[in-house]
């Protein structure tokens, strides 16, 4: 089922509170990404004084949130400082309202401000919806990649 709404009328971004976090690990679900609320709580609480990162929410006028984005600068020898988009989710039931757009145009606007020169993102191969939603905001795909990850242990 998708929810119609008009963008503008009913439709609220503000940074992301404490008080959101069981709707934003709802809708990292949607996104397949395993995490409880209180790993969500955890790691807002110990980003939100932080001023490299943001994390935005969109709400419906009840304070439901639809939506959320969470970006970071990058301080970079190798390239001018970039803001990273760490994560963008739409609610599924709220996706093709232009909500993803303006969350991205909020993160966009906060990487300007704070000195960023550009917003760059990954998104996994296989979301081509994704893809072609970066691409209609004005997204160039500049590179194919593969990421590696290595799960720290302690020394011994």
């Amino acid at each position: 089922m998708t929810n119609k709404v008009t963008v503008g009328e009913k439709i609220k971004i503000r940074q992301a509170e404490i008080k959101d976090v069981e709707r934003i690990a709802s809708l990292c679900k949607q996104l397949e990404y395993s995490v409880t609320n209180e790993q969500i709580e955890q790691r807002l609480t110990k980003i939100k004084n932080d001023d490299a990162y943001i994390v935005y929410v969109a709400t419906l006028e009840d304070e439901y949130v639809i939506g959320w984005a969470h970006a970071h600068i990058c301080d970079s020898i190798v390239i001018p400082t970039p803001a990273i988009l760490l994560g963008l989710v739409v609610d599924k039931d709220y996706r093709h309202n232009g909500i993803g757009r303006i969350l991205m145009q909020q993160i966009e606007q906060w990487a300007f401000l704070v000195g960023c020169e550009g917003v760059l993102l990954r998104s996994n191969v296989k979301r081509h919806e994704a893809h072609s939603f970066y691409e209609k905001i004005g997204y160039t795909n500049i590179k194919q990649s593969v990421t590696f990850y290595k799960k720290l242990q302690p020394q011994e």
